[in-house]
């Protein structure tokens, strides 16, 4: 038979979802699974959203939308950038998409040309490495361990950026990490992009509302306005407002990069349904109490995980300050034996597998982020499932000889 384009060699299945469709299986079984796994906000929208949902329905036109999104989403959006103090931007600077996920893919399909160099910090999201590899560009990771918070360092950056990638693609605040970049780091960061105008920078920051401890969300726009004929910011609705299934995500930069994504647009989604388009311009514009209650809420849950994390013995979990999720460094663990299984933890994945099937607790193993001394603990589970399910994890450490 004819074969497959040599790019689906090079795409891989989310480890992440790998992850979720076993705890999904388990369950099914009839396990009882507490899940840590997935990244999705678990809180749903308020009323005001899917009223303006069903009303859009009412008075559907049936005919195409803008490449772009509509001038409403497209105003919007920029009502909604200039609440973090992201200002200067017009709806040509502005592009959407079937989610961040997808604009993310289409800037890598608009700025990097097979062998093209992007670089961007380990830990990563897991899609940042399956898409530079899809487009067949070069990668240049650079190793954030926890002993300097998951955070990438001027010197570091330093260094990249004067090999001349094309891209360096940032994310503030993490995932997978919870990590976030005060003013301080993020002006120190700024001043050596300023040094290398020949790369595209991408900022990722789809959780700048889900900050916590009044760090606040800080772009290098904010403390260097030059940079933003090159820097590329992403967001979405998917976390900040309960919406990952609702699908957009939205890109603010340079006209020449907002109307390459809008040409790839109109060659393959042609617009957002009117349905998700009413849905976002009335999440975004209408009362904001369902964020703000639920970034609260995840602040406190930040701290009982963290209580956790800093009472096992040998872990090592720098204390996140935004999004959902934390990320300690259980290689402690490595070499040990589960008294009650018999069986021997040699790495990450060998830990999350043995802690699914012995105390039916999921997370995420963090060489799917780059980084395999580590796990992911997405903590938006329900609340009442939080507590047992941290207890199990720690049953389960604490088994390990």
């Amino acid at each position: 038979m004819p074969q497959l384009a040599r790019r689906i060699g090079r795409a891989k299945p989310s480890a992440i979802m790998q992850v979720a469709e076993k705890a999904k299986r388990l369950k099914a079984e009839g396990r009882d699974i507490i899940s840590f796994s997935i990244g999705v906000p678990n809180f749903l929208p308020g009323e005001h959203v899917y009223a303006a949902a069903r009303e859009a329905l009412q008075k559907d036109s049936g005919q195409y939308g803008s490449n772009r999104g509509s001038d409403a989403l497209l105003d919007a959006f920029l009502a909604h950038m200039h609440k973090i103090g992201l200002d200067g931007y017009g709806k040509v600077n502005i592009a959407t998409g079937i989610g961040a996920k997808h604009v993310i893919y289409n800037l890598a399909e608009a700025l990097l040309d097979e062998g093209d160099t992007i670089a961007f910090p380990t830990p990563y999201w897991t899609s940042y490495l399956d898409i530079a590899e899809i487009v067949d560009a070069k990668i240049d990771l650079l190793p954030c361990p926890p002993s300097q918070d998951y955070k990438v360092t001027p010197a570091q950056l330093d260094a990249a950026l004067a090999k001349k990638p094309k891209v360096f693609l940032f994310n503030n605040p993490s995932n997978p990490t919870g990590m976030v970049y005060s003013k301080e780091e993020i002006t120190a960061l700024a001043d050596v992009v300023a040094k290398y105008p020949d790369t595209w920078i991408i900022t990722d920051d789809i959780y700048n509302r889900m900050v916590f401890d009044e760090v606040g969300y800080h772009n290098f726009v904010h403390v260097r306005p030059e940079l933003r004929d090159r820097v590329i910011f992403i967001d979405s609705l998917s976390k900040t407002y309960g919406m990952p299934g609702w699908r957009v995500g939205f890109m603010a930069g340079p006209e020449a990069v907002a109307q390459a994504i809008v040409t790839m647009n109109s060659n393959h989604i042609t617009n957002l349904p009117e349905v998700t388009t009413a849905a976002a311009v009335a999440a975004m514009c209408g009362p904001q109490d369902v964020p703000t209650q639920k970034n609260a809420e995840f602040q406190a849950k930040r701290d009982q995980v963290m209580d956790v994390m800093s009472s096992l013995k040998g872990v090592v979990c720098p204390r996140p300050q935004g999004a959902f999720y934390v990320f300690p460094d259980i290689s402690v663990a490595f070499g040990k034996t589960h008294g009650p299984s018999g069986r021997k933890v040699e790495n990450d994945v060998d830990f999350c597998n043995m802690l699914l099937e012995t105390k039916g607790v999921a997370c995420v193993p963090g060489s799917a982020f780059g980084e395999p001394r580590a796990l992911r603990i997405s903590y938006t589970c329900p609340t009442p499932q939080l507590a047992p399910g941290l207890q199990r994890f720690a049953e389960f450490f604490n088994e390990l000889a």
